[in-house]
């Protein structure tokens, strides 16, 4: 039988201790939403000054990072160790990957069909806005090329990599590391394997004790956003805004959940269930890594995925899945296109989908997303004078599309998990036949 112990292993004390606060850890799902609507509130009503409560997020941000880069290295490496052990690991891996890229590609596609049809860009007057227009980001809109892309993924000094938290690097490592572990002798392996998932488990205690504060950091956070911005600067983009919602929520509410009612025996229903408290954090960090732990828990706990399967799929999801900012991509090119008036032909299209599921997938290797929408805006000819537009309520646009993203990470875990479940089960099969 293959070994598919993973990141969280508890002793029967830490089980029940787990139990224990199992309500508590609900109730702080439900507080997060609540504080999310008061910081709105809060912000809505003081404007400006609710920048006052910014400390409050900042810390509780800090507190999540501290913990977020251990955390994915030493869970990479439990993940893929207990991959490498398993004749499905290669599986794994090419499903994994097949995932993140496939959907991507269909989401800025689904991105450019809704841009079509519901038109965002159309009749808006740009007389009394041309004054935001800029052309100062031009030059920063250069996707890495292939091999600039690879090579920088390989790193030169890990502990360099650790300390500029250079995620692909990291990855890359890692996952190598954990290979190389799972290769030998039991005798060597397993005391080295019981260390690193003692590390886990340490980590994620501190992040439990963390998360006791997020309803704070959530309120100051949220108040902050709505204080600076208001609701003002959406007018301009309004029809934009409401386009790119519509698409997040149906990749979200019926592409995901479809994925995983076809492919995997966990009900469509649970599966949305579940996520409300991981989607809730996403939305508030705006940080697929920083929701990471929770996802995490979610899925092994609420969902019943592998430790192993989790550890490794999840990560690794945080880093290089990034359908919801696809969809940004997609939505924002056809916004101004129309915008400008310009008539796309099918290879601008091509170009559109192409870069922005590269650039969706190679996210963690640039600047951030306001760049690689400049990638995508050159590559198919738009102009990218109107960008800062968008960029007062990019904070806004980044909570809803980390929402997205960290489903998909979870659908990716879920459904990778039934197929290696399912492979097993053929494969005890057969032993039975032959025998």
């Amino acid at each position: 039988m293959e070994d598919y112990s993973g990141v969280l292993q508890y002793n029967s004390t830490e089980v029940k201790e787990v139990l224990k606060d199992k309500s508590m850890i609900k109730n702080i799902g439900v507080q997060v939403v609540i504080a999310m609507i008061l910081g709105t509130v809060i912000g809505a009503m003081m404007g400006q000054s609710a920048a006052m409560f910014a400390p409050l997020g900042t810390i509780f941000i800090n507190l999540i990072k501290m913990l977020v880069i251990p955390l994915v290295a030493v869970a990479l490496i439990s993940g893929a160790a207990g991959l490498g052990n398993s004749s499905n690991a290669g599986k794994v891996g090419a499903t994994t990957l097949a995932f993140f890229g496939l959907t991507s590609a269909l989401a800025v596609a689904l991105a450019l069909f809704m841009g079509e049809v519901f038109e965002p860009g159309v009749n808006i007057d740009t007389a009394g806005i041309e004054g935001m227009f800029s052309t100062e980001y031009a030059s920063k809109g250069d996707l890495p090329s292939f091999w600039a892309t690879l090579t920088g993924m390989i790193p030169t000094n890990v502990f360099q990599s650790l300390n500029e938290a250079n995620i692909l690097q990291i990855l890359v490592f890692c996952l190598f590391f954990g290979i190389g572990l799972s290769k030998l002798e039991v005798t060597k392996r397993d005391p080295l394997l019981n260390g690193v998932n003692a590390i886990v488990d340490v980590m994620v205690w501190m992040i439990n004790k963390v998360m006791i504060i997020a309803p704070i950091g959530v309120f100051g956070l949220m108040a902050e956003a709505v204080g600076t911005f208001g609701f003002g600067a959406l007018m301009v983009v309004f029809k934009l805004f409401m386009v790119y919602i519509a698409a997040i929520l149906v990749f979200g509410f019926v592409v995901y959940p479809l994925l995983i009612q076809v492919f995997t025996k966990t009900s469509a229903k649970k599966f949305l269930s579940v996520m409300k408290k991981p989607q809730a954090v996403a939305l508030s960090t705006a940080s697929s890594m920083a929701t990471l732990p929770v996802t995490m828990e979610t899925c092994e706990k609420e969902l019943g995925v592998r430790n192993s399967t989790a550890s490794f799929v999840l990560p690794l999801g945080a880093t290089i899945n990034m359908s919801g900012n696809a969809i940004y991509y997609g939505l924002v090119a056809i916004f101004f296109a129309q915008l400008f008036n310009i008539d796309l032909s099918m290879g601008a299209y091509v170009a559109i989908i192409v870069t922005s599921t590269l650039g969706a997938v190679g996210q963690a290797g640039v600047p951030g997303p306001s760049f690689l929408v400049v990638a995508v805006l050159l590559a198919a000819g738009i102009p990218i004078e109107g960008l800062p537009l968008l960029f007062a309520l990019d904070r806004i646009f980044d909570m809803i599309r980390t929402a997205l993203n960290i489903t998909g990470d979870a659908a990716c875990a879920v459904i990778v998990d039934a197929l290696v479940e399912e492979e097993k089960e053929k494969e005890i099969e057969l032993k039975k036949q032959e025998a």
